[in-house]
């Protein structure tokens, strides 16, 4: 709770509403953030929706969400993102860029992470939102409800916000749209360019609803 009551001061400091807000507003409803991900961008109509939670999944810790999240990161540089880090897992040094307007939170569990969306969201001061449960243990993610989900997309529906939530499985229920991730890195992949590395993504778009598939994950285990 004494973490949630510091982030919600912070905000209020960092993010005065009178002076972002204003911004946000003039950005044109049903419009999107370009993740400079082409097969995504492509799968998307431009982008991450506004106004909408977008998922993605990743079902191997190899199949490249750490390269989306740092991709999407260097491509919304130019303006203020929230990154949730769900497991406190990202390593700024694998940015190829100085973040200055990156807004990290650091959590170990889910629901510290589920906790800090909220805030964000309910502030509305960034206009993309990045929540990295990737990693976060299954046991944790069983503990997220539906109920959570919507809550986040009533947070953001009327507002000029994109929500990318990255998940190893199906779970978001209210996402407008559901992406699958695989790529199948080695270790000797490190080395290569980073556009190079992007081409090999591979990304399929399950639109919404997802009821069978997350009463199926919720059962398992």
């Amino acid at each position: 709770m004494q973490n949630a009551i510091q982030l919600r001061e912070f905000l209020s400091e960092r993010f005065p509403r009178i002076r972002l807000l204003s911004e946000l507003e003039n950005i044109p409803a049903g419009s999107s953030l370009p993740t400079g991900i082409t097969q995504i961008d492509a799968l998307l109509g431009g982008g991450l929706p506004k106004g909408a939670l977008t998922e993605m999944v990743q079902d191997d810790v190899q199949a490249g969400s750490s390269l989306v999240l740092c991709s999407v990161l260097r491509e919304a540089r130019q303006q203020w993102v929230g990154l949730i880090d769900g497991r406190d897992s990202f390593d700024p040094a694998s940015l190829d860029f100085k973040p200055s307007r990156l807004l990290w939170i650091r959590c170990h569990e889910a629901a510290q992470a589920m906790k800090a969306a909220d805030l964000l969201l309910r502030d509305g001061n960034l206009p993309l939102v990045l929540l990295d449960l990737a990693l976060n243990p299954a046991a944790q993610l069983r503990k997220v409800s539906a109920t959570a989900w919507y809550r986040l997309q009533r947070l953001i529906e009327h507002k000029s916000t994109a929500l990318l939530v990255l998940t190893p499985r199906p779970m978001v229920s209210s996402a407008k749209a559901r992406l699958f991730l695989t790529a199948n890195f080695t270790l000797d992949d490190l080395g290569r360019p980073r556009d190079q590395l992007l081409s090999r993504l591979k990304v399929v778009l399950q639109n919404k609803r997802f009821h069978s598939d997350e009463a199926e994950w919720a059962q398992a285990g």
